[in-house]
């Protein structure tokens, strides 16, 4: 029996593919749960298993290219089987049969008027599916199939291609079209569902950190493994929000969902833009623990091997630009999360203390809070929290 392959959610919010690569090609036998292809998702590199067994008859998607989810990407049969056809059935084909209907005899067309239904959009039933799952009115959606009819392109616009210079141009043009990534993608439609509904407001605090930096060399000479201020940040950001749990919250709409349980959010920079992979249970967890997590969670996030389970959960995140340099920056919230703290660099700075001027090593942070979700009193107890466990590390390290 023939099985179609098709492009399978392999992530929450995945909603197409790219072939990243065919680890088995047309001809090769095929079993049950055999890895078939790498999928490049909105998050990570995931592996695309076989349904059924056979041979790998047809490539319907070759490497680098791209289709949504639902789409067949390969058809696995016998030998002999007969597979004509069978890649352009399913989601794929919905389009093509829009336009066969539209091109019947003239006769047809005359027995069905479009004017008999004047007051009806002319929509394929999988667009207004997928209308009536986005809240969208067909009214003002321009159809662009066959004679007007809105179809499934009509309702997931393509993200633009932005122009960048090339390095190293060989002549022509002045600049190279450059396709966007799946992640990248996602994140251009993250920003848009963060910035633009979510009343954001910012929190900056500053904070001393000579004796979290003293307590941090101390642990380091050890041996035992490194840990970074960035684990430590993390690590007070789990117990501050077990104090502060009108800050580990999540907005859904219609109410508001707080977290008995911390889960935090750790920003990575990846090739292609960023993922941010997750803590779970940080609250439990020893600093060394978090530094050993964070530490794995990172190098696979960076080649992109995280799992679904790392990359989703947070409630909330932590973002640290400190190691680049920047002093402070604000960070965007992640929804459906309700804050996420910018972490600047540690910086030796003069400042007063008990009438004289000394060089003490400071760091300042900034929280992005949802406002419909957290007062500005709120984030700044949440905020001096914080502060505190940073200034005075003992309470850290227990």
């Amino acid at each position: 029996m023939a099985t179609r392959v098709v492009m399978e959610a392999l992530s929450p919010t995945m909603e197409e593919g790219r072939i990243a690569r065919w680890l088995k090609h047309e001809g090769d036998a095929v079993k049950t749960g055999d890895i078939l292809a790498e999928v490049e998702t909105d998050k990570a590199i995931m592996e695309l298993q076989a349904r059924g067994e056979g041979v790998l008859r047809k490539v319907v998607v070759p490497e680098g290219g791209t289709t949504a989810v639902g789409n067949v990407v390969a058809v696995i049969a016998g030998p002999d089987d007969d597979i004509t056809g069978l890649w352009d059935q399913g989601p794929q084909q919905q389009e093509r049969r829009e336009q066969q209907v539209a091109q019947r005899p003239q006769e047809r067309q005359k027995a069905e008027p479009i004017a008999a239904e004047p007051a009806r959009v002319r929509a394929s039933p999988l667009a207004r599916r997928l209308a009536s799952e986005k809240g969208l009115d067909l009214q003002i959606v321009q159809g662009s199939g066959p004679g007007g009819r809105i179809i499934k392109r009509d309702l997931v616009p393509v993200a633009p291609v932005v122009p960048i210079m090339p390095v190293g141009l060989g002549g022509g043009e002045g600049w190279e079209d450059v396709p966007l990534t799946q992640i990248r993608k996602t994140i251009a439609r993250r920003l848009s569902q963060s910035l633009g509904p979510i009343p954001h407001f910012f929190l900056t605090a500053e904070i001393d950190m000579e004796r979290c930096a003293e307590a941090r060399e101390a642990l380091n000479a050890l041996g035992e493994g490194k840990v970074s201020f960035n684990d430590i940040a993390i690590k007070v950001v789990a117990m501050a929000l077990l104090q502060h749990r009108d800050c580990n919250a999540w907005w859904q709409d219609d109410h508001i969902r707080y977290f008995n349980e911390v889960h935090v959010g750790m920003a990575v920079a990846v090739e292609d833009g960023l993922i941010t992979p997750v803590i779970r249970q940080a609250h439990r967890k020893s600093l060394r623990q978090i530094a050993e997590e964070a530490g794995a969670l990172a190098d696979r996030a960076r080649t992109r091997r995280l799992t679904p389970e790392e990359y989703t959960g947070a409630t909330f995140s932590v973002s640290n630009l400190g190691m680049l340099g920047i002093d402070e920056f604000t960070a965007v919230i992640n929804p459906p999360e309700a804050a996420i703290l910018a972490i600047g660099a540690v910086t030796p700075k003069p400042v007063a203390a008990d009438g004289t001027v000394t060089v003490r090593r400071r760091m300042r942070v900034t929280m992005s809070c949802d406002h419909r979700v957290i007062d500005g009193a709120t984030g700044a107890r949440f905020l001096q929290t914080v502060k505190r466990m940073l200034e005075n590390p003992l309470a850290i390290l227990w």
